[in-house]
């Protein structure tokens, strides 16, 4: 089936929305007191928690290398679905490991690693409610905690220089009977026919392109089509996080 972008304009969402729009956006920063940097996210209903952590001492693996590390944890609090899950004792679970791997490495990809030395920085991003794109909010979240904690870094002279290379947000797309949808809540993505996320930084580079065809396969053009609405999304929501850092990080 041929569709054309008019076609993808006719469409209208359950909620109410385009085929290309984004849920509401909203970035609250300073809500956890003690972390050196932290941002609540909301993509709709879904809503994570992100604090940074800054560790005088790099990666174990780094030490002496003069580098240091960016990781994070994810985890999904007991109510934050529709049933209650077990809160988890550890990071062994695989969905949770690959989110947390996923989220360090596209926070890492925002850092000169070198620039902080021999430190560790930890972003843990706690679901609080999900509602589809849980792991893209935790990552756009996630770089305003990590933007927050450098920047509070660097006016305490632990380091020099802001190392930042470049804003970094991360957004779903899926494609449902040929139409690309943006930021899916959990309805669309129960039962999307594609299912994609997009790590993007604000050179509209891609970081991490993570896909899966649940029933019938994608054709180039409509990965292309995704793309386009994905960097589309994610620019919007590296404008949300300039507003949330209030102009301290310019790059």
């Amino acid at each position: 089936m041929n569709l054309t972008k008019s076609d993808f304009e006719k469409i209208t969402r359950k909620d109410g929305r385009k085929y290309n729009q984004m849920r509401t956006v909203k970035i609250t920063t300073d809500v956890v007191e003690y972390a050196e940097g932290s941002a609540l996210v909301e993509f709709g209903k879904t809503r994570v928690l992100c604090a940074a952590s800054v560790e005088n001492k790099s990666a174990p693996w780094l030490i002496g290398s003069g580098s240091g590390w960016v990781t994070a944890e994810y985890g999904m609090l007991p109510r934050s679905t529709h049933t209650r899950i077990k809160r988890e004792k550890s990071m062994t679970g695989g969905r949770t490991q690959e989110i947390s791997r996923l989220i360090g490495r596209s926070l890492r990809a925002a850092v000169d690693l070198k620039s902080i030395y021999e430190k560790q920085i930890i972003i843990d991003c706690d679901v609080i409610n999900a509602d589809g794109g849980t792991r893209t909010a935790a990552i756009t979240g996630g770089f305003v905690a990590l933007a927050m904690a450098l920047n509070k870094m660097k006016n305490n002279k632990a380091i020099s220089t802001l190392p930042l290379k470049s804003y970094v947000s991360a957004v779903s797309v899926g494609l449902d009977n040929g139409i690309p949808l943006l930021d899916l809540n959990y309805d669309e993505d129960s039962k999307i026919h594609t299912d994609m996320n997009f790590v993007i930084n604000a050179k509209n580079e891609f970081i991490e392109i993570q896909g899966t065809a649940e029933s019938e396969p994608f054709s180039e053009t409509q990965l292309s089509e995704m793309m386009a609405i994905a960097r589309l999304g994610c620019q919007e929501l590296i404008a949300e996080q300039k507003r949330a850092l209030n102009g301290i990080i310019s790059l």
